[in-house]
Formats: C-alpha cells, structure tokens, sequence
C-alpha cells in the first residue's frame, strides 16, 4: 500500500508542477476577449486534474478510487483541448507534452485498478 501511496504523492506533486506552469504560461497569453474563456478553461482544467487525484487517495473505496482517476484523465483530454486553442509555441508544446503523458499514466493507473477489481470480484 505505501508504495501506491508514494507513487500518488510523486503524481500528484507532477501534477500541481504542470497546474502552476499552466498558470504561468496563460499569464504570459495575449489577455483579449478571445482568449479570456479559453484561459479560465484551461486554468481550471489543469488544476482539476491534480485536485481528482487528491480526492482519489481519501481512501473511500477501490470503486471511488477508479472514478476519480478516470475523471482526472478526462480533465486532462479537456486540458489538451483548451490548449490546442492556443498558438503554436514551444512552451504550449511542452504543456501538451505533459498533459499528454499524465494521460497516459492516468489510463494505465485506472486500466491496472480496473483489473485489480475484477480479480477481487471473482475471488469474492
């Protein structure tokens, strides 16, 4: 167990990094009518990503567990939306880069739990 419990604080510490270079990188976003809605969406979308997989590890269940990790991969998808909105740069890239793999990590996280569960189902 404690090792799942590093492995989710390490995740969660990537995720509050790319939440606030997020931040970062809308401050630095011509701020115009266009691109407000696109920003507070983008802000809100990344920083989700980090805050489902805190209520993930509060312990409520293997069931509420999976939940929220795939809610945390949707607002990750949601954030690769919102910052393809955005002009091509190599700092939006990097973001998109990093998304992307937290993604990843996060679809792996939920594909190993999901067969976990269905182990235990069937020695139940």
């Amino acid at each position: 167990m404690s090792n799942r419990v590093n492995s989710f604080n390490e995740l969660e510490n990537r995720c509050l990094e790319f939440s606030l270079n997020v931040k970062s990188y809308c401050s630095d976003v011509k701020q115009d009518m266009i691109h407000q809605d696109y920003i507070l969406q983008v802000i809100r979308s990344s920083a989700a990503i980090g805050s489902n997989i805190i209520e993930a590890n509060e312990k409520l269940g293997e069931d509420n567990l999976i939940h929220k990790m795939k809610i945390a991969r949707k607002e990750s998808k949601e954030t690769i939306y919102w910052l393809h909105h955005f002009d091509e740069s190599e700092e939006r890239d990097f973001l998109l880069d990093e998304v992307d793999q937290l993604r990843k990590i996060l679809s792996s996280i939920i594909s190993k739990l999901s067969l976990n569960a269905q182990a235990n189902n069937y020695t139940n």
